[in-house]
């Protein structure tokens, strides 16, 4: 799923081509896509964009007179853009919006569709699809602990948890967590003022870090490589590999449709995380450690 670099980037790019153009035409090719009635998108037809915004994970377009198109990309909805006459996508394609400087196509390379296109009227109407998590770059560290000291629950679900942090996922909790030095799985209530401060400081770092780097690989083109699995990242989408800081290989916990993956000597002490399936399976069997897992 694209998170806050990601998006920050898709921001900066779309801004350029589009704030001051014309929305001329919008054609929706999924049902699935468009989640209101009212304002219908023909609405938008004619009017000039005044802004592009980030708001958590999704990206805001707002026209005159107080519309807004809000895209939310999930995890496999990618934004592309393309010259006036330029190809349109295939059969992966949902929704294509021709501006009067060129055409921004959403794709979702996905069986399940589940990328979203909101049209609300009033900055009250888009307040209310803002999950209400505090910018990671924007708050103190006084804000960062009490948003993180709201609810009792594992590191990995606070950071990924849009009602207290905003635009953080999957790959970039596992890139905090790891610069941090920190488990996963560590609860909220237990961390220490120094632990809270070092994932204060972590979460800036590779927020701004990535941010950078994506834009400098974007340049002046339009980001077309947009993936939660990246050259360069420390721990996330590596398991088994070596960990760039200590060479111990990246373990993973599986739930679901997602993975988590951490550095056991650099994050839990050495400790092997259980997985809820593997786990089960091998009960008594199941490494408890490092050297448990080598031996």
């Amino acid at each position: 799923m694209p998170e806050l670099p990601d998006i920050v980037v898709y921001r900066e790019c779309l801004a350029a081509r589009v704030v001051g153009a014309t929305l001329v035409r919008c054609r929706i090719a999924s049902l699935n896509l468009l989640r209101t009635a009212d304002p219908e998108v023909a609405s938008a037809h004619g009017r000039a964009v005044r802004d592009v915004r980030r708001m958590a994970k999704r990206i805001v377009i707002a026209f005159e007179g107080g519309l807004f198109f809000v895209l939310h990309l999930m995890i496999a909805g990618r934004l592309h853009w393309r010259a006036s006459g330029g190809k349109a996508p295939g059969k992966i394609g949902l929704a294509s919006f021709e501006f009067s400087t060129g055409t921004l196509s959403l794709t979702e390379a996905s069986t399940h569709q589940r990328a979203s296109l909101h049209v609300v009227a009033g900055e009250d109407a888009l307040r209310a699809l803002d999950p209400g998590g505090i910018e990671p770059l924007e708050s103190t560290l006084e804000q960062f602990r009490s948003a993180l000291e709201r609810e009792n629950h594992t590191l990995k679900r606070a950071l990924t948890d849009p009602r207290l942090f905003s635009g953080v996922g999957n790959a970039y909790s596992d890139e905090i967590l790891h610069r941090a030095r920190l488990s996963p799985l560590a609860l909220t209530s237990r961390l220490t003022p120094p632990e809270i401060e070092r994932l204060f400081e972590a979460t800036g770092a590779t927020l701004r870090e990535w941010t950078d780097r994506l834009r400098r690989e974007a340049g002046e083109g339009f980001p077309e490589k947009v993936t939660a699995f990246r050259d360069g990242m420390a721990v996330h989408g590596r398991f088994k590999q070596p960990c760039p800081v200590c060479g111990a290989p990246v373990q993973r916990i599986v739930y679901a449709e997602h993975e988590t993956n951490y550095c056991a000597r650099c994050q839990t002490g050495g400790r092997l995380l259980a997985d809820r399936a593997l786990s089960r399976l091998l009960r008594a069997d199941w490494p408890r450690t490092l050297e448990e897992l080598e031996g």
